[in-house]
């Protein structure tokens, strides 16, 4: 099991995700990390475990609100061991060529308004697709997207930001029927999880990477709990 450290970016600072209203996000200020500074958060995390991904939001780019896409350059350059996994809200038509080899972009539904590219597979094989589901609206994004499995790359987050910071547990139905409808492709789970039981439980499902944020601030997901994630697997 691979567990994704997340950074939400709200300018400038990390804040604190809550199940996708993100006009009411504030900066982190947690058990773990009491600066809401990446680099410290970024450290903090690294001090419970060598966390090779880390995923940042940057949630300027994605409501069309600014940017912080300066200091997520800087973050790639300073930790070159670790591959970020940037959603910055860009269509697909309008992706970036990579600007570091620990760099993969995320391509996120809500911001993609066309399929017309999708299948144009080779200029895009290092991207992840995260199908984005919100509170009441449920999924956004292009229909043919989420229904289309041939569009979809190999690993996709299945992003259920209804329970994003709610500690409800990971929405392990959801995952389950995605997989029953493209078992070739690596679904990545993120919202909701809380500690040792739920990673145990996707990994039994064959969800082998999952999204992490409140449960690493909180403690419940610390050195221990890796610990024996690895010893169980």
């Amino acid at each position: 099991m691979n567990i994704i450290p997340v950074i939400d970016l709200k300018d400038g600072l990390v804040v604190a995700a809550q199940q996708g209203q993100r006009e009411h996000y504030l900066p982190i200020n947690s058990r773990l990390c009491r600066s809401s500074r990446t680099e410290d958060v970024i450290d903090s995390y690294l001090s419970i475990y060598p966390f090779k991904n880390i995923y940042i939001a940057d949630l300027n780019s994605i409501t069309g609100k600014g940017t912080n896409e300066k200091l997520i350059k800087l973050m790639i350059n300073k930790y070159p061991d670790i591959e970020f996994w940037v959603d910055s809200g860009k269509s697909i038509t309008s992706l970036a060529t990579l600007i570091a080899v620990n760099y993969r972009p995320i391509i996120g539904s809500e911001n993609q308004h066309s399929t017309n590219k999708f299948n144009i597979k080779h200029k895009f094989n290092n991207h992840i697709l995260s199908l984005d589901f919100f509170p009441e609206q449920g999924y956004r994004g292009p229909l043919e997207l989420l229904n289309n499995s041939n569009l979809w790359p190999e690993d996709i987050i299945i992003m259920t930001l209804d329970k994003v910071g709610k500690k409800s547990g990971p929405d392990f139905e959801r995952l389950k029927c995605f997989q029953q409808k493209a078992a070739d492709k690596n679904f990545i789970a993120a919202g909701g999880i809380r500690d040792l039981e739920d990673l145990m439980r996707l990994k039994k499902m064959g969800i082998n990477h999952a999204l992490v944020a409140s449960a690493l601030h909180s403690g419940e997901i610390n050195q221990q709990t890796i610990k024996k994630l690895i010893s169980a697997t």
